[in-house]
């Protein structure tokens, strides 16, 4: 049974004082709380096995695309030892959860979709979306794939102080 049901979830769990949010993939008959780190599920949808491989690969995509933005403009985010930092708000994380989830039933949509995803790991969308470089349903797409990387903490900058050259 290659394709057995699965259930994608995001979750919130507590390791060692630690929270942090979890994405993943789990079979239908395990209950994802019973995970003793797990403490609340906040969706969860069952799904084909290759079908949640494909969204939750496209979710944590996204959501390191997100980190890497955000450390490139010298934000400070907590990674915990396990999932992803609270510092990411939960209706973020499930709007990138249910975007991915709900594009993956046309796939026309998810292939445009994804490849834009990929393109964003390099650049931002936003010179391609302004230049006109993107047509029709390529554009619609991209506005919202880069809609999906534009939080901004309001945790502070990191501030560089140049070291002394001698003491």
């Amino acid at each position: 049974m290659t394709n057995s049901p699965q259930y994608l979830f995001l979750a919130s769990g507590v390791k060692k004082g630690e929270g942090f949010w979890v994405v993943g993939v789990k079979n239908c008959d395990e209950n994802i709380l019973e995970d003793k780190y797990l403490l609340d599920c906040h969706r969860k949808e069952l799904i084909g096995n290759e079908s949640a491989k494909d969204i939750l690969f496209a979710i944590n995509l996204n959501i390191n695309n997100l980190f890497n933005e955000l450390r490139n403009k010298d934000y400070l985010i907590e990674r915990p030892s396990m999932g992803i930092s609270f510092d990411i708000p939960l209706d973020l994380l499930e709007s990138i959860f249910d975007f991915w989830l709900d594009i993956y039933k046309n796939q026309e949509a998810w292939e445009i979709c994804l490849g834009l995803l990929k393109v964003r790991k390099r650049i931002s969308l936003t010179n391609l979306i302004k230049s006109e470089s993107l047509k029709g349903n390529s554009k619609k797409w991209a506005i919202k794939v880069e809609t999906l990387h534009t939080y901004m903490p309001n945790s502070h900058r990191i501030e560089k102080i140049n070291e002394p050259m001698w003491k």
